[in-house]
């Protein structure tokens, strides 16, 4: 018996471009006191990121896949296909790499690998909609001799930011002495730079700020205003926004604000034309506000929701769904008077006619620190099997 445990070092979420690093143990758990104590061998092991995508066939219409392989891996097959059994197509992997061939461990001996691959800068996020989901995972095969491969998947979540792919590190150092010997530390410095520019753009772009002031109205006037400083957002985030209801004459008895994302997809693709697109809710604000001058809102967006993004596929963006429901009577009228008598107790009508009216307000939702979306994962950084 053979212990294989994969070990994420920074955590389950990284973005488009960085290296993941994965340490990799093979540990025989007998100790040698143990009467049934003797040496496991394995034949080889290798390692191989790839992301599956998997989409609803009531809703996306895809062409036939030409790469139609077998469901299940085969007990005397020794080629390594990390997606075997896995749902979906794949649609982008990493070249495999070899971990080792014929590995002997002794009774309570341990032995780790080392796995290191630059994750695709052009590739789509993590996504699981109601229409398609995109999936990443890291897959380790190993192999005893004449026995069947076994696969350990270690899922992680990837975060795009548009704009890093096209962005080109000053080559002040290319004319520097290239060492040999200095390639890992060479990569993770670019690692840190591009973790570093990533931050750097994510603050500029939504630092940003400056008065976004909206006349709120139907068709029998005005019924207040509302103002919002920005409109760019980082997920973990709140949405902060304010109503004035003093300036209008329409009275407004109830408002509601909802965070939602417009999952669409791509006319091409879609299964039936014109098919409707699909909604989430995030985060809902629910307010009475009859005679009230002033009020406000603040929807948190989820660390573990995905950013807006476009595929050739599938699209998903942001917005603030707006209900409004206005009296259909001045503002007089939705009070009455309870009594004749010198104590007046004044108290709300039992019907009356209202109106209601929703807006949409787009927003653009960005990635945030890879780190700072580890803490609330639904991933594990440490997976494993025993073969």
């Amino acid at each position: 018996m053979i212990e294989v445990l994969a070990k994420l070092g920074r955590g389950p979420v990284f973005l488009a471009g960085e290296v993941l690093e994965c340490m990799i143990t093979f540990t025989n758990p007998l100790s040698a006191s143990s009467t049934s104590a003797s040496s496991e061998m394995l034949a080889w092991a290798s390692a191989q990121i790839h992301c599956q995508f998997h989409a609803s066939e009531n809703r996306v219409a895809l062409p036939p896949s030409d790469g139609s392989k077998h469901d299940v891996q085969a007990e005397n097959e020794t080629v390594f296909v990390p997606n075997r059994g896995e749902r979906g197509q794949c649609i982008l992997s990493t070249p495999p790499k070899i971990l080792f061939c014929d590995l002997r461990l002794d009774p309570g001996e341990s032995k780790s690998y080392s796995y290191c691959e630059t994750l695709p800068i052009d590739g789509p996020p993590s996504f699981r909609g109601q229409s398609v989901k995109y999936v990443y995972k890291l897959t380790i095969g190993c192999q005893r001799v004449n026995s069947p491969i076994k696969l350990l998947r270690v899922p992680f979540r990837v975060l795009v930011l548009h704009g890093l792919k096209d962005y080109q590190f000053p080559q002040d150092e290319a004319v520097a002495p290239s060492n040999p010997f200095l390639e890992e530390e060479e990569g993770l410095k670019k690692d840190s730079r591009l973790a570093d520019l990533a931050t750097e753009l994510l603050m500029v772009a939504t630092s940003r700020r400056s008065l976004h002031l909206y006349n709120i109205s139907n068709t029998r006037g005005k019924v207040g205003s509302f103002c919002i400083f920005k409109t760019v957002y980082k997920i973990g985030e709140d949405v902060i926004g304010t109503f004035n209801f003093s300036e209008g004459d329409i009275p407004c008895l109830q408002f509601s604000v909802s965070l939602q994302t417009e999952e669409s997809i791509q006319e091409e693709y879609q299964r039936r034309r014109g098919q409707p697109v699909s909604f989430s809710t995030h985060a809902r604000h629910q307010e009475a506000c009859l005679h009230t001058a002033q009020s406000s809102f603040s929807l948190p967006i989820p660390l573990s929701s995905t950013p807006g993004f476009t595929t050739n596929i599938v699209s998903l963006k942001w917005r603030l769904h707006f209900e409004f429901v206005t009296s259909g009577e001045s503002a007089g009228t939705c009070l009455v008077r309870g009594s004749q008598s010198e104590a007046v107790t004044w108290t709300g009508v039992e019907q009356m006619e209202v109106d209601t009216f929703s807006w949409d307000l787009p927003i653009k939702v960005l990635p945030t620190n890879p780190i700072l979306a580890s803490y609330v994962s639904q991933f594990s950084s440490t997976n494993s099997i025993t073969i």
